[in-house]
């Protein structure tokens, strides 16, 4: 059994595992577009625990880009393919955003709280805890915010056509939509899952940053350790997912499962399809195998 990741894109679901990752894009006349390309095999230092999840991020962030780019012009939402320079440019900028949205921000908010309040600021611990809820929250309103838009809760449809069908291929049975209807859109390996890993292992991680330094060492040291936190969490995930009939494994990875449940919508026949042919296809160039048990 493989071990299968993917992602939702517009209109469309990109799936992915060691050597290959394909994307599915249902099309203007209803058609599946499907294409497919080779991953690179990475050198043995980069497969180390820890950093090879850093290494996986950023070949996601990578796998994704040209994924969604793809999925933008073949559902007929973009004419043409960004420039390079225009996609380096919006990647450089969303970066930005995310650290002034998810780590300069609630830090510098529960600075504030630390003048109010003079327990925050004298105790590193409850100082990185009040940073961390802050944290939290703000991700939680950023997530409400875009399910307000139509196009984006589609997009978690798909998000749980791809869940559905990574289910139903763990659990070894013909993937057909009828089959794959059946499963759950929520799943312990999801990049949702891993983003309240990261949150709640950064509290920890955090506390070890000297409560006396300056403002702005305490923030880049946060940007500094964003890596380790990542390649932890990643470790964390991949191993919780495998571990779930353990109490106290599945208590850890609960409020993951419990935010899916924004992130994730209920899809239709058509987006399970789509789906199907994304796994299809990637298991088919990846084992090199005449025979599958997947149904397209």
């Amino acid at each position: 059994m493989k071990d299968i990741g993917g992602q939702a894109v517009i209109e469309g679901v990109m799936m992915k595992t060691g050597k290959v990752w394909s994307v599915a894009v249902r099309g203007p006349e209803k058609e599946i577009i499907i294409k497919k390309e080779d991953i690179r095999e990475l050198p043995k230092f980069l497969k180390l625990p820890v950093l090879r999840g850093v290494v996986t991020l950023v070949q996601m962030l990578s796998i994704g880009i040209r994924a969604i780019l793809f999925s933008a012009e073949k559902s007929g939402i973009e004419e043409e393919t960004p420039s390079t320079m225009s996609l380096t440019l919006t990647v450089v900028v969303a970066f930005v955003l995310g650290i002034g949205l998810f780590l300069l921000l609630p830090l510098y908010g529960t600075k504030l709280l630390g003048i109010l309040f003079a327990s925050i600021e004298e105790s590193s611990i409850l100082f990185n805890l009040v940073d961390g809820i802050i944290r939290v929250a703000f991700f939680l309103i950023y997530i409400f915010c875009i399910n307000m838009s139509k196009d984006i809760r589609r997009v978690f449809q798909y998000h749980g056509a791809e869940h559905k069908v990574v289910h139903a291929y763990e659990s070894g049975i013909e993937l057909t939509p009828e089959n794959v209807e059946n499963h759950s859109t929520l799943h312990p390996r999801c990049g949702t899952s891993f983003l309240i890993i990261v949150m709640a292992l950064s509290i920890m991680i955090f506390s070890f940053i000297p409560n006396e330094w300056p403002f702005l060492d305490k923030f880049f040291s946060r940007v500094i350790l964003i890596p380790l936190v990542a390649g932890l969490s990643y470790e964390f995930v991949k191993f919780s997912s495998k571990k779930l009939n353990n109490p106290l494994i599945r208590a850890l990875a609960a409020p993951g499962l419990w935010l899916q449940k924004l992130t994730t919508g209920t899809p239709s026949r058509d987006q399970i399809e789509v789906a199907i042919s994304a796994i299809h296809e990637v298991l088919r160039a990846d084992s090199g195998e005449k025979e599958i048990n997947v149904a397209g």
